[in-house]
């Protein structure tokens, strides 16, 4: 099985950047280009919040458009700090799980070898994140339904500290409450995030937890206590989680843009490692 996960997209109106010099429909574009044209194809498409900028109704629809034009996959979303669940419903209704809760945006995915657990961490009208007895409660019986399927668990805010102060700041701010969920049930592999564009990795509980690099534009690398909130234009990516049932999950980043190659390898007759390869 191969999920592909792209996060962070802040699509705009028509017309219009995000934070006034970030073309975010077209990186938007580009990147679902690039997921169509990947092969092989993935079998699934995770978007991990921030699918639009301001949550307006407007931004939905141009998202869904683009959707419709690249993507024939079933496509599963969650909402990030930037969205809006009941304009998210009005634009993405038709896509699986976004109307089934009528309070969150959460719901499981049962069809595939593995088991998607797509988790709605939004705090309406706050950037950080927040998970409240019910949504607890919400994972701790989804997870328990299952408890020998290998399972991903998708969410917005990630449940730690990175060391960029001002994300830090934003993350999940309960994730004390989450991370002693997720020990309960050790099917679960991968927790993935988005939030902080940029690729992260770290262990949460017995899992392994990631942060996928925004589509767009990312988050400046500063770890000082005290640097300021500031993105760059480094390249676009997007990340390829491949569950074989002898290898489990391993995770790829793949830039959406195309760089010069590819070039074969040509060792020079004179390479040490020849005579051992075969």
């Amino acid at each position: 099985m191969l999920i592909c996960q792209l996060t962070d997209l802040h699509v705009r109106p028509v017309g219009k950047p995000a934070n006034r010099v970030s073309e975010t429909n077209m990186f938007t574009e580009r990147a679902l280009q690039a997921v169509a044209a990947f092969t092989p194809a993935p079998d699934v498409v995770v978007l991990t919040g921030d699918l639009t900028e301001s949550g307006q109704v407007e931004e939905y629809i141009n998202l869904a458009g683009m959707l419709r034009r690249y993507i024939t996959q079933p496509v599963f979303v969650i909402p990030g700090n930037h969205d809006r669940r009941n304009t998210l419903r009005e634009g993405l209704g038709h896509l699986r799980g976004v109307t089934d809760d009528p309070h969150y945006i959460h719901y499981a995915v049962d069809d595939y070898p593995v088991r998607l657990v797509m988790l709605d961490t939004v705090v309406p009208g706050a950037a950080h994140g927040h998970l409240n007895h019910d949504q607890l409660h919400f994972l701790d019986r989804t997870l328990a339904a299952a408890p020998d399927r290998p399972t991903i668990v998708a969410m917005h805010h990630p449940p730690f500290l990175c060391g960029i102060a001002h994300m830090d700041r934003i993350n999940l701010h309960n994730a004390d409450e989450f991370v002693a969920v997720i020990a309960r049930h050790r099917q679960v592999e991968r927790i993935i995030c988005g939030h902080h564009h940029r690729p992260i990795v770290t262990r949460v509980a017995h899992a392994i937890a990631s942060i996928a690099p925004s589509v767009a534009h990312q988050v400046e690398l500063s770890l000082g206590p005290h640097d300021p909130a500031a993105f760059t234009f480094e390249p676009g990516a997007f990340q390829l989680h491949r569950w074989t049932a002898d290898g489990g999950i391993v995770s790829h980043m793949a830039y959406v843009e195309r760089f010069p190659g590819p070039y074969p390898f040509i060792t020079d007759p004179d390479y040490p490692g020849a005579a051992r390869e075969t």
